[in-house]
């Protein structure tokens, strides 16, 4: 178990235990294991790295994917320093759990739709496109096109063999992700044209009366929130919003389920407030996603887990909705989750809980959940986000 868990794709690990595995003596061989190291030294071998380097220069507009894994192994600040001697754009792979590259950064813009024509389209102009730590690609909806736009081609360095055998396109290098990043930020040459002009940060929205919109919201809690915050997602509607309007600029900002199966957020953002005791954690969870892990407020209050959730309430399932929109499913039946009252659920946990009507409101409660120490949870309505999971 600790092998699977410390090799690279790192991730947690099922131990199931048989019911009497308790009352028989230990094999004594097994002994052998305790103490036992294994390393992955997967580093690229200098001929492989000489020919991605001289791909990587001969380009004439490279662009960059990055996934997860470049997050994971904190290999931050080496996609960034390669992105800035390129002058390349660098996009957030689709569906991505992490976030690998600030997003205030000039060479950032943004995250991929995850389908096939869309990907192709933004990836549209560039002759190499290099993929760093995640999979090529993500395609959680129907929408048929070409892999890649004409004209380009596609590498990935990836940790996982798995998914280099999985990607329909493009050669692969499956090594050590931090080590084949450090060695190509120091070894590629430096592009002599500007870096990308910054992507337009829409404009903040001023909260007026009425209901507030995803954005709003957004923008009242990148406001008031640490620069170095951490964000456990599971509203899966607002996404699209998020990347734009929220500053993810430290390593290890942002989290999300990106296997698509609901109850992740609650629980998660109290494990990510343990591992990372000197950062405040915020989970933005929509109504819909909540009620699958509401009953870790339980562990927050009784353990005094200071996570900040943020329940953005618009009586439905926002993503299914969507979906329903795009497969022209009229009336579906179950999508609607009105009337649930999670301040009183909230404290039912041992939780302190707030509702909160406008985003004016909603930074006035973030300040002092922040200062507080508390587990703390925020309830706030909102209008529907019309945007893709």
């Amino acid at each position: 178990m600790e092998t699977v868990s410390a090799l690279p794709p790192r991730g947690p690990v099922y131990l199931s235990v048989p019911y009497d595995d308790w009352d028989v003596e230990a094999d004594p061989q097994s002994r052998r294991l305790i103490g036992r190291q294994v390393a992955a030294v997967g580093c690229i071998d200098e001929p492989s790295l000489a020919r991605l380097i001289e791909r990587l220069n001969k380009a004439n507009r490279p662009a960059l994917v990055l996934g997860a894994d470049v997050d994971a192994y904190r290999a931050n600040p080496l996609a960034e320093r390669l992105a800035e001697k390129l002058r390349a754009p660098v996009w957030a792979a689709p569906s991505i759990g992490r976030c690998p590259f600030p997003t205030t950064h000039p060479c950032f813009r943004g995250l991929l739709a995850a389908g096939i024509k869309d990907i192709s389209t933004a990836l549209e102009g560039h002759d190499l496109i290099v993929v760093f730590g995640g999979p090529v690609f993500r395609y959680h909806e129907y929408d048929p096109g070409e892999y890649l736009p004409s004209g380009a081609e596609l590498i990935a360095v990836t940790s996982d063999p798995q998914e280099a055998a999985r990607a329909p396109v493009g050669d692969a290098i499956v090594g050590d992700l931090h080590a084949i990043l450090a060695a190509l930020a120091d070894r590629v040459r430096e592009a002599d044209t500007s870096l990308p002009t910054p992507r337009r940060r829409p404009a903040r929205v001023t909260d007026l009366a009425g209901i507030p919109s995803p954005e709003a919201v957004l923008d009242a809690i990148d406001d008031v929130a640490p620069h170095d915050a951490i964000y456990v997602n599971e509203w899966t509607s607002g996404i699209d919003a998020l990347w734009q309007r929220l500053r993810l600029e430290a390593p290890g900002s942002y989290y999300f389920g990106a296997g698509g199966g609901l109850g992740f957020a609650m629980p998660a953002a109290l494990g990510v407030q343990l591992a990372e005791p000197a950062r405040r954690v915020i989970a933005l969870v929509g109504d819909g996603s909540a009620n699958y892990g509401i009953t870790a407020l339980w562990t927050a209050a009784q353990h005094r887990i200071p996570v900040i959730f943020v329940i953005l309430r618009n009586g439905t399932y926002g993503a299914l909705r969507w979906f329903a929109d795009v497969l022209k499913v009229a009336n579906v039946p179950g999508l609607d989750v009105p009337d649930i009252d999670f301040v009183s659920l909230a404290q039912g946990y041992g939780v302190q809980g707030s509702r909160v009507t406008s985003a004016h409101e909603l930074k006035a409660t973030l300040a002092t959940a922040l200062a507080s120490g508390y587990p703390m949870l925020i309830e706030v309505p909102i209008t529907a986000a019309q945007s893709s999971c």
